[in-house]
């Protein structure tokens, strides 16, 4: 792992900007707090033996307890920021797997230092001594660089919740706060006015760089004229002509995260990655300890964190006890739902405590938890699954193929009547020819297969 690659990175990110300090008794507590919690992280990595660092070594409980802590100091930073309860879980979500990987590059940074030029290990104190330095980098200089990003990415994120919630009724204008601490090329935005529909915004919302104040301001539209296109795009790329790694090109409130999936310790690919999209199974899963440390991270939230019961409702355990249907509260029809709604939440609900009496863990999705452009129903076992009652064999690839193409699944379950020798021809053609995986049972039996 390139350690002095990253560091290059980030001074590169960080330019020449200056950042103002948490209030320095807030500063004093994050920062005795996260040192605290830095050290017990060195005490699970000392235990590591083999000369080769184990991923796993993540889930050791002073490891989660450093990335949770680390995560708090960074939830810390947007208490004040007055948004929906919703909003607020997916940043302090996004801080959570941000600070899982921040100590996954800690660990790996500290790890060549447990073993001595003589080949012994060091004695702990040594260890330990040897260390602080990292501590003092990760833990104090960037991480107030990091504290005061995710202020300003929570105030956008807020921001654009009541944005969205007004949508086209207003233009959005883009503000700098018109000083001389603004920055050139930040100022090249000032008075781009376009819809908040506009795929501009996706890019070019802020914040726009550590220490960014820029801002948006709702505008009507007999008040402001639009700006072409054309001259708004191009004002963009002026604008973040010092990003060239692409990675300020996001916005939070819309991707409910506080930190981009491409930051300081992710790789560019990180970006586009479907797990980062809420796919959290990928048909071909990359073979990089990076990778392996990503899935770990996000497991290790589920784990500690669970579910918020203001969005889930555990309506259903498996007869082993070993299943579950965990159910998000807008899924389940009120008493305005019509017969066909009921009908239809009856049927897929009942796939799903299948599932669960099979032993498999089911996540009941309304449209609220699956990024745009997703329907699928369920997550089964983490995999992004489409629901498929079908009374025949003729529509199994079209359904499979719509499933797969068009509704970000990467399995299907599929309740049929019966088995048969065209059945699975139809199951074997969808599997050739889209890939993904495909579970399935017969509504006599209900024991879950995968085909």
């Amino acid at each position: 792992m390139d350690y002095a690659g990253l560091h290059q990175r980030y001074a590169e990110i960080l330019g020449t900007a200056t950042f103002a300090s948490p209030r320095e008794e807030i500063e004093k507590r994050i920062r005795d707090r996260v040192g605290k919690a830095f050290e017990g992280m060195m005490h699970a990595l000392y235990r590591q033996e083999g000369a080769m660092l184990r991923v796993e070594v993540m889930a050791e409980p002073e490891v989660t307890d450093f990335i949770s802590t680390h995560a708090d100091a960074l939830n810390s930073s947007m208490r004040q920021v007055a948004m929906s309860d919703a909003m607020r879980q997916r940043l302090e979500r996004s801080n959570f797997i941000f600070s899982g990987f921040k100590a996954f590059h800690e660990l790996n940074e500290a790890f060549p230092s447990l073993i001595g030029e003589n080949g012994e290990r060091k004695p702990f104190d040594t260890f330990l001594n040897e260390v602080h330095a990292i501590d003092e980098t990760y833990n104090v200089n960037y991480l107030r660089a990091e504290y005061n990003f995710v202020n300003a990415s929570a105030d956008m994120a807020a921001k654009w919740e009541q944005i969205e919630a007004d949508g086209d009724r207003y233009n959005l204008q883009y503000r700098t706060q018109h000083d001389d601490k603004v920055r050139p090329e930040h100022a090249a935005l000032d008075g781009v006015t376009l819809p908040p529909s506009d795929p501009f915004w996706e890019s070019y919302y802020p914040p726009n760089g550590w220490n960014c104040r820029c801002t948006v301001a709702q505008v009507r539209k007999t008040k402001y004229p639009t700006t072409d296109p054309a001259e708004a795009y191009a004002r963009g790329e002026e604008a973040l002509q010092r990003d060239t790694r692409g990675i300020f090109r996001f916005n939070p409130g819309k991707q409910g995260k506080a930190i981009p999936d491409y930051n300081p310790y992710t790789i560019k690919r990180c970006r586009d990655c479907d797990i980062a999209q809420g796919k959290t199974n990928l048909a071909h899963i990359p073979d990089n300890d990076l990778c392996a440390a990503c899935r770990l991270i996000r497991s290790l939230r589920e784990e500690i964190h669970g579910y918020d019961p203001q969005v889930w409702v555990h309506n259903y355990t498996g007869k082993n006890n070993d299943g579950y249907v965990m159910t998000e509260r807008d899924r389940i029809p009120d008493e305005s739902a019509d017969n066909n709604d009921i009908a239809k939440y009856n049927k897929e609900f009942g796939m799903c405590k299948v599932a669960a009496d099979n032993g498999h863990k089911v996540e009941f999705l309304s449209e609220n938890n699956r990024a745009e452009g997703q329907t699928f129903d369920i997550r089964f076992d983490g995999i992004p699954t489409e629901l498929k009652a079908t009374i025949g064999t003729g529509n199994i690839v079209g359904y499979y193929s719509y499933a797969r193409k068009h509704q970000g699944a990467e399995a299907v379950f599929f309740r049929f009547p019966h088995g048969s020798t065209e059945l699975f021809k139809r199951l074997s053609e969808a599997k050739r020819k889209y890939g993904g995986r495909i579970f399935y049972y017969y509504e006599n039996e209900n024991i879950v297969m995968e085909f």
